[in-house]
């Protein structure tokens, strides 16, 4: 299988260069066939990790690749015949590495990928004076935004801005990684109806894995495959140089002066961002500064006609990870700062997540979805709790509750009222209140219960009421009132004596024989 780098190479000779197949297998040593599947690909995202029966592939030479690393990097210092060849590589792993059992093939192979990345031309690191149509320039800018009412303080927005014309795009997010910045591009891609020939980046570690002297980069594997997706040649600013990319410097504080003042309110972040798509194409209108006879977006029209084509295949940008749970069905992020629960079947146990900027999905053996939170952001200790399975759980074995380790977990308020509830109702009011979970979320089942505790209601069907009366959209009728036309009411004063009643009816025991 080729590197990413090989792969980018023999796109590069046809897309850019208009080599035809023959000619780029003699110049890439590989077949033309090889050539062929590469070219013609259309999809590089990341493969899902496959279910846990299936076992990875872990190659033998695997722990011995950051010796060999460190010997060809410290190679870049030495003179050229004073630096290490794949055979002499070898031989000085078996004599002093110990417990190194590998191939001389494996070694070979894996140093010639190596050489090629240590020795790019600085041509990669080329950065052009001259702005062309169809490039792009990208980066962060921090501000405030409400959604559904709810505060998020220092929220991130990415900026993509096209120097030639001067126009610009911002998407809103809750933060700064490799999701919201590969999800931001895409959707900019998709609503442009193209993508940018070349964007500028400065050296964030999401992207940038290692500066390399010469002007190359390490790059992510995730990002370098998005790269590769959308057929775009990212650029890297020199260290500390955030000039060179001065247009969108400015654009991050345009677009938060003119689209981010007042603090913006959203219903939902997906709505406030196509509002701001909208409001993006609106301030095109605008006359171009170097030119008052034409509009950005007349200029932003030559922009999009060098555009390279969207691929016909959406690239796949959640990133796939696995975690370890505890005893409680519980795993965290974010170096242990955020706590999710998943569920107590996946106690002490591995998990396959798929995370997006949005979402946390947890997903079963078979890769299915099991339960889904909203990301949690920020450095402090958080945890977003899903109470709907562990309360569909318990309600199967309710006399295991005090043991389970989930009724510690519970408010103080869920612990008195289940308490307070007979043996025999426990599991049906467990099963209420993980449908009421279900249904409304945990909050809601919470308040049905202190409404509970307030009527001394204890049964399921009390239960169900108090919940149709506070959630449902049951109409309260008002009070009737005083009206003329209701006649008064008389009273009619009743006797007593039902003798001749029941005479009529032919019954009354003794009386009526």
């Amino acid at each position: 299988m080729l590197t990413m780098d090989q792969i980018h190479h023999i796109r590069e000779l046809y897309y850019q260069q208009g080599k035809s197949l023959a000619e780029i297998a003699r110049i890439v040593h590989c077949d033309w066939r090889t050539v062929r599947t590469y070219v013609d690909k259309e999809d590089f995202s990341p493969t899902p990790p496959a279910p846990e029966s299936e076992k990875p592939h872990v190659s033998k030479l695997d722990p011995y690749k950051s010796v060999i690393d460190e010997w060809l990097t410290d190679d870049l210092k030495a003179p050229r015949k004073q630096r290490h060849t794949a055979r002499r590589i070898y031989h000085r792993l078996c004599g002093e590495v110990k417990g190194f059992d590998a191939s001389y093939r494996l070694v070979a192979e894996y140093v010639a990928i190596r050489k090629k990345e240590l020795h790019k031309g600085e041509s990669e690191g080329y950065i052009p004076l001259i702005h062309k149509p169809g490039e792009a320039q990208a980066d962060f800018g921090t501000a405030d935004f409400y959604e559904n009412g709810k505060l998020h303080k220092k929220g991130k927005y990415l900026v993509l801005s096209f120097p030639y014309s001067n126009g610009g795009y911002l998407q809103l997010n809750y933060g700064e990684n490799l999701e919201c910045l590969l999800e931001g591009l895409q959707t900019m891609f998709e609503y442009i109806g193209g993508v940018p020939n070349e964007i500028w980046f400065d050296n964030t570690s999401t992207i940038v894995t290692k500066i390399i002297k010469g002007g190359g980069r390490n790059l992510t594997e995730r990002f370098a495959l998005f790269a590769e997706h959308y057929r775009f040649r990212p650029l890297f600013m020199n260290p500390e140089s955030g000039n060179e990319k001065g247009n969108v410097e400015a654009k991050v504080g345009y677009l938060r002066r003119n689209e981010l003042v007042p603090v913006p309110k959203y219903a939902s972040l997906e709505e406030g961002n196509k509002q701001l798509l909208e409001a993006c194409d609106r301030d095109m209108d605008r006359e171009f500064y170097e030119d008052r006879s034409v509009t950005i977006a007349d200029r932003f029209e030559c922009d999009k006609k060098a555009f390279l084509p969207l691929p016909a295949t959406r690239f796949d940008t959640a990133l796939y990870t696995t975690v370890q749970t505890n005893k409680y069905g519980k795993f965290t992020l974010c170096k242990g700062a955020h706590t999710y629960s998943a569920s107590p079947a996946f106690c002490e146990c591995t998990l396959n997540l798929k995370i997006t900027s949005h979402d946390v999905i947890v997903l079963d053996r078979d890769l299915n979805e099991v339960i889904r939170h909203q990301r949690l952001y920020g450095e402090e200790q958080q945890e977003s709790m899903n109470w709907f399975p562990y309360l569909k759980y318990i309600a199967r074995k309710p006399r295991s509750l005090r043991n389970s380790g989930i009724y510690d977990m519970m408010p103080e308020e869920m612990r008195i009222y289940l308490d307070g509830c007979a043996n025999t109702d426990r599991g049906r009011i467990l099963k209420v209140l993980s449908e009421l979970t279900e249904r409304t979320g945990f909050e809601s089942a919470l308040a049905t219960v202190s409404e509970a505790i307030r009527f001394r209601a204890v049964d399921p069907d009390s239960l169900k009421s108090l919940y149709r009366r506070l959630f449902s959209d049951v109409p309260v009728l008002p009070p009737l009132e005083g009206d003329a036309r209701i006649p008064n009411t008389k009273i009619i004063p009743i006797n007593t004596d039902l003798s001749a009643l029941d005479r009529s009816l032919k019954i009354g025991g003794a009386i009526n024989g």
